[in-house]
């Protein structure tokens, strides 16, 4: 049985290009705001299923403007 075959796996892989699409949009929209053009480039053109961004957003959530 292949995994494209698994009744499930088109649910499963739109849920982690939702997952992706927001974490994303939430840390490019923060970087914008914050002046961080290296951070915004970096988070825009690297696809890690949400991980860059979420290490971003934890990073930056205590750093004062």
């Amino acid at each position: 049985m292949k995994i494209l075959d698994m009744p499930y796996f088109s649910y499963i892989l739109l849920l982690a290009v939702i997952w992706d699409i927001v974490w994303k949009l939430i840390a490019l929209w923060k970087s914008a705001r914050n002046n961080q053009i290296a951070w915004f480039v970096v988070i825009g053109i690297i696809n890690s299923i949400g991980i860059l961004p979420i290490i971003y957003l934890i990073t930056q959530k205590y750093k004062k403007k």
